[in-house]
């Protein structure tokens, strides 16, 4: 009996140390498990960190080329208005009667588009 109590006591050893060895590899495990995890957050954060940094960055380059075609156009349509205004001077000082006739049908032309559209909207009410 006394093999009986110490073969039942050898077991309960064995099978604590097993428990016992079971018990530190699973700490081993989360606690390397919160490490990767910690670490893949860390590297995630300092990833989206980047990421703002330079969409911050290329939106700025983007405005400013944006203002800078914005500025060249305005430029450019006053470069043309202002020609187009000497030729049109030019073309008056030249050919005066020509200029008031083509003034008179084009304003002419005006006030028979006014005239129909405002007989239209009478007619339809």
């Amino acid at each position: 009996m006394i093999t009986s109590d110490k073969s039942v006591r050898d077991e309960f050893s064995t099978l604590a140390h097993t428990a016992e060895r079971a018990a530190n590899t699973a700490r081993d495990g989360i606690g390397q498990g919160l490490h990767d995890m910690s670490s893949g957050l860390e590297h995630a954060r300092s990833e989206t960190g980047n990421a703002l940094r330079q969409l911050a960055s290329e939106s700025d380059a983007l405005l400013h080329r944006g203002l800078d075609k914005v500025r060249d156009a305005s430029g450019q349509l006053r470069e043309k208005s202002l020609h187009a205004k000497d030729a049109a001077t030019t073309y008056i000082q030249h050919e005066p009667m020509k200029s008031v006739l083509l003034a008179a049908a084009v304003g002419a032309g005006l006030m028979a588009l006014v005239a129909l559209f405002s007989r239209n909207g009478h007619n339809g009410r």
